[in-house]
C-alpha cells in the first residue's frame, strides 16, 4: 500500500489543468448523460482542477463532427452556468489516426487546445502505424503541434525506450494518463509510464476521465510516489495552457 506523502493543497498546486477527458454527454464512450457529466466535473473540481479541456473521441466508431462537439460543449457550459458551478471548461478532441483523420487534417477541420494549436491524437493499441513519420510531418505542416495521447498504452512500444525516442524526435509531445501510474490498465502499462517519466519524455498529463472508476483511480494516483516524480523529471505544460 502506497501512503499519501503530501497534502491536498500541495497536490492542487502541482496540476490545475486537465487536457484530456470525455465529459460532453452522450457523444462517445464517456459521460452518458448530463447528470453524469456534472457528477464527473464536480469530482474533478473537488480534486483541485481549475480548468478542464474536454476531448471527445473522433474516429470510425465515433464520427463526431466539429459542429456536433461544439454543440454538445455549448449545452454543457450552459448547464454548468445554470447550476453556478465555477470551473473553466474548454473543448478540443481526441482524434484516432485513420483515413478520416487525414481527411479532416487536409481540410484543417480540427479542434485543438492552447494558443499553439496542440492537436491530441491516438493510435491503435496493438497494431503499429504504417507511416507515422509522414503523418506527423503533415500535422506539423498544417500548423498544428502533435500531442500523442497515452503513449504508455501502445503495446508495440513497450520494452523499447528507443522507439519512444524516435517518435519524440519527430516533434511529438507525449501526454500520459495519470491513472497509468496506479496500475489501472496493466503492470506493463505502468512500467512503460515509469520509463517515460524517468527518461524525461512527458509533456502533458491527462485524466482521460470517462466514468466513476476513472475518478476513483485518479484520486489514488495523486498519492502514488510516482506522481511527484513526473514533475521532478519533466517540464509539464498543463498549467500554462
Amino acid at each position: 500500500m502506497v501512503l499519501p506523502f503530501f497534502s491536498f493543497k500541495e497536490r492542487q498546486s502541482l496540476l490545475d489543468v486537465d487536457i484530456h477527458s470525455h465529459l460532453i454527454p452522450n457523444i462517445d464512450d464517456g459521460a452518458k448523460d448530463m447528470e453524469r457529466s456534472i457528477e464527473l466535473i464536480l469530482s474533478l473540481k473537488e480534486m483541485g482542477y481549475k480548468k478542464l479541456i474536454t476531448t471527445p473521441h473522433v474516429s470510425d466508431m465515433f464520427l463526431n463532427s466539429s459542429e456536433d462537439i461544439l454543440e454538445g460543449y455549448k449545452h454543457l457550459k450552459e448547464e454548468l452556468s445554470s447550476r453556478q458551478i465555477d470551473i473553466k471548461i474548454e473543448v478540443a478532441a481526441e482524434y484516432y489516426a485513420d483515413d478520416h483523420f487525414e481527411e479532416l487534417l487536409k481540410k484543417k477541420d480540427l479542434l485543438t487546445f492552447g494558443e499553439d494549436k496542440y492537436l491530441l491524437f491516438e493510435l491503435s493499441y496493438f497494431t503499429p502505424p504504417q507511416d507515422l513519420e509522414s503523418l506527423i510531418y503533415d500535422i506539423k505542416l498544417a500548423g498544428y503541434r502533435p500531442v500523442l495521447a497515452h503513449p504508455e498504452r501502445y503495446t508495440y512500444l513497450h520494452n523499447s525506450i528507443d522507439k519512444y525516442r524516435d517518435i519524440k524526435n519527430m516533434g511529438v509531445l507525449f501526454q500520459i494518463n495519470l491513472i497509468s501510474i496506479d496500475g489501472y490498465y496493466s503492470s506493463e502499462v505502468t512500467q512503460a509510464v515509469k520509463e517515460l517519466i524517468v527518461n524525461r519524455m512527458v509533456d502533458f498529463i491527462g485524466s482521460d476521465t470517462h466514468h466513476r472508476q476513472h475518478i476513483k483511480h485518479l484520486k489514488k494516483s495523486f498519492s502514488n510516489r510516482l506522481y511527484k516524480k513526473i514533475f521532478k523529471y519533466n517540464k509539464i505544460l498543463n498549467n500554462i495552457i
